[in-house]
């Protein structure tokens, strides 16, 4: 896949974060189930805005944060996403172009405002996620640059997009298209609630379209429906080219080509925040496999992004990332088996 343009194109929610420290109490108050993400409508949005601590806004949406990372590494990004033509979409096009990823999907410019995520974080760094999707639920079919899909390593798709029945639609018309053009199909399943919500045709598009999974412990114990992680390992290992399966402190596994790698996860000095960790980890890892390094390599570098992320407030990379994929990539071998240097 010499010559391509870009080496990940995602499609997922365009997101502003707004991120504010939070305590038990207030989480029961408010009856918000911690560490899930929740759909919210506007009047809810406005009522919980209004009872959190002092907040801090970035841009967001998990997918968008896997390509901002990707672009911080250095590697070739380009994003698929609605905003409305207002100021937190101004915000969330400014964040991502500046950082280095290509975004053009045009604004809404009437109706419904740009998607915001309220984000409670507490004392043990959980993070409970309510989002307003506003603009994003419009996106649609016609928003796909299939120049795009076709020019790119990969395709990564965002779970939490499967809510919207036209970006759902979108997203399989990319995915067709992915694989017809030899391009690797990319998907995360987001949320253990989202894969309740879905299984059946997460089951379907894991089985027949999609050669890298991406899934933390509860999304694969959800799809699967079993009781053991070691369980979930043997469902899905003949369903996709590579399954990378995060565990949080626990580290990762990555399955792929008959191979079983356990990643140890990356002591972090400090704990502030999780939001992003996932995103973090696919940027390392999809950052390293469009470089064809080997799945150990690619599993090492996702828990070195993870580990950086959940280390400051907010889901986008702080430090320089690039020193920590030079450490990590050094002396890497490809999944060809042959030495590559870090260069």
């Amino acid at each position: 896949m010499s010559g391509r343009r870009f080496d990940v194109t995602a499609i997922g929610n365009a997101i502003v974060d707004v991120i504010a420290a939070a305590d038990e109490a207030l989480l029961v108050e408010h009856k918000l189930v911690k560490g899930a993400m929740s759909l919210i409508d506007a009047a809810d949005a406005e009522r919980l805005y209004r009872v959190m601590g002092p907040g801090r806004e970035v841009s967001g949406g998990s997918a968008a944060n896997t390509v901002a990372g990707i672009a911080a590494l250095g590697g070739r990004a380009a994003y698929i996403g609605k905003v409305a033509d207002d100021q937190l979409g101004d915000v969330f096009t400014h964040d991502i172009r500046a950082i280095g990823v290509t975004y053009d999907t045009p604004a809404l410019t009437e109706g419904l405002s740009t998607a915001r995520s309220l984000i409670f974080v507490t004392p043990d760094a959980a993070r409970t996620m309510q989002t307003f999707l506003g603009a994003t639920t419009q996106l649609g079919p016609e928003d796909v640059n299939m120049e795009y899909i076709t020019s790119s390593r990969v395709v990564y798709l965002e779970g939490y997009l499967w809510d919207q029945p036209r970006a759902k639609q979108a997203m399989r018309d990319a995915a067709l298209r992915a694989q017809a053009s030899g391009v690797t199909v990319a998907l995360t399943l987001s949320d253990a609630f989202c894969v309740d919500r879905f299984r059946d045709e997460f089951l379907d598009l894991v089985e027949h379209h999609v050669d890298v999974l991406f899934a933390n412990e509860g999304e694969i114990l959800s799809l699967y429906q079993v009781r053991t992680f070691d369980e979930a390992l043997q469902c899905v290992r003949p369903h996709c080219h590579v399954a990378v399966l995060t565990r949080s402190e626990k580290g990762a596994v990555v399955l792929g080509g008959g191979e079983v790698h356990v990643i140890d996860a990356v002591p972090a000095v400090r704990v502030v925040d999780t939001t992003g960790a996932g995103d973090a980890y696919a940027a390392g890892f999809l950052y390293a496999y469009t470089r064809d390094c080997d799945l150990a390599t690619c599993g090492r570098l996702g828990c070195a992004m993870a580990a950086e992320v959940i280390g400051h407030y907010g889901a986008r990379p702080e430090a320089d990332v690039k020193s920590i994929a030079a450490r990590v990539l050094s002396g890497r071998t490809t999944r060809a088996g042959s030495t590559r240097s870090a260069g």
